[in-house]
């Protein structure tokens, strides 16, 4: 078995080169399809023999998407644009953008002008997911998907293999999740190495990555901890920065739990295997809960994270907030305040693709430490 040095190192290498992990798959004869954050149903995609790769955007400084895009939206979404204009994504079969957010409306209605090659397939979610109409219209949606998926890619779907897909994701849901419970015990695993494991999940078939994920707890059962860091919460869409990321561990800080979009929440509700399984998927987004871009009157996203910090006793709550986010600059207010009433320090950093320099973040960070 790999050690647990070489397994970081190969979760790094899969995490920073999603290119050549993309050309990878394209030598191996398979279709790719590209799968816009948050919610895309990858398992629909999955189940055709396509492999599923996350398209979360990049670091990268923005010329081309500056032409559909006004400079208030968030550099996720543009970075995206800017990718797909440059022709990153050459050689997939489709992109799959889901309506969570304005901006993500935006992205896809310019998409299909500015990227012609790639084709465009809308995944359009219900606001009210919860009651049985709101199923439906999900279920519909996925059929419409599903379609979209057929013609772009000329492979067909099944129940039977979406139903063996929905076990796969379960499978990787389970991994992770137990993986962020074993990597709290884990000070010694740096930020970036944290990020570096749950990033390279949107680059491989879920399969290939529940082995990796397996073979590291493994190779963590036999590493003895000596190290203490002061725990804390993240919570946001995206908490990718190298540069962000290393100011944790040059203060000392340990990533305990996330509840980050791009992360953790990915893996926290599972498809009921029991039912037939387009439904079961449908079933599954209906019970999702506790995320910005989801509707929720009562906003208990915020107690969540409150429980969160309590659970694994964490010294504060850090908040990335992604710029020109609306849904995530609404919630924040209800967080703040759930956390204070609890508390808990809390401190905000403004997140987003364009940033290079997180000096301002380091020196608040500095005194957010002192605070605790």
């Amino acid at each position: 078995m790999a050690t647990l040095n070489e397994l970081l190192e190969n979760f790094h290498d899969i995490a920073c080169s999603p290119k050549k992990q993309l050309n990878a798959y394209l030598e191996q004869g398979k279709k790719v399809v590209a799968c816009v954050p948050v919610y895309t149903p990858e398992e629909l995609i999955h189940s055709m023999g396509l492999v599923p790769m996350g398209a979360w955007g990049a670091d990268i400084e923005l010329k081309e998407s500056k032409r559909y895009f006004p400079a208030f939206i968030c550099s996720i979404m543009q970075s995206i644009l800017e990718l797909g204009i440059r022709g990153e994504y050459k050689g997939i079969s489709a992109i799959v953008i889901p309506s969570l957010c304005d901006s993500l409306k935006c992205l896809g209605q310019n998409w299909k002008y500015a990227v012609k090659d790639i084709p465009f397939i809308p995944m359009t979610y219900p606001q009210n997911r919860k009651p049985e109409s709101g199923k439906e219209f999900t279920k519909a949606s996925y059929e419409r998907v599903i379609r979209d998926l057929e013609a772009a890619t000329g492979e067909k779907f099944s129940e039977a293999s979406l139903a063996k897909s929905n076990e796969i994701y379960n499978e990787h849901n389970a991994a992770m999740r137990k993986l962020a419970e074993v990597l709290e015990q884990h000070p010694s695993i740096t930020a970036v190495q944290r990020r570096d494991i749950f990033k390279s999940a949107h680059f491989m078939r879920k399969e290939e990555h529940t082995a990796l994920v397996s073979q590291l707890i493994e190779a963590l059962s036999q590493v003895e901890e000596k190290e203490s860091k002061i725990k804390v919460i993240t919570t946001g869409i995206l908490a990718d920065s190298d540069g962000l990321l290393k100011i944790f561990d040059e203060h000392g800080l340990q990533i305990a739990a996330d509840d980050v979009a791009h992360e953790s929440r990915q893996y926290r509700t599972d498809v009921n295997l029991e039912l037939e399984s387009l439904e079961g998927l449908a079933d599954k987004f209906s019970r999702m809960d506790h995320c910005s871009v989801l509707y929720d009157p009562e906003k208990k996203r915020a107690g969540y994270i409150v429980d969160l910090a309590k659970k694994y006793k964490a010294k504060g709550v850090v908040v990335l907030l992604t710029k020109f986010c609306d849904p995530e600059e609404f919630d924040y207010v209800m967080v703040k305040k759930a956390c204070a009433e609890a508390g808990i320090p809390i401190i905000q950093i403004e997140v987003d693709r364009q940033m290079v320099n997180y000096e301002q973040a380091g020196t608040m960070m500095e005194a957010f430490i002192d605070m605790l």
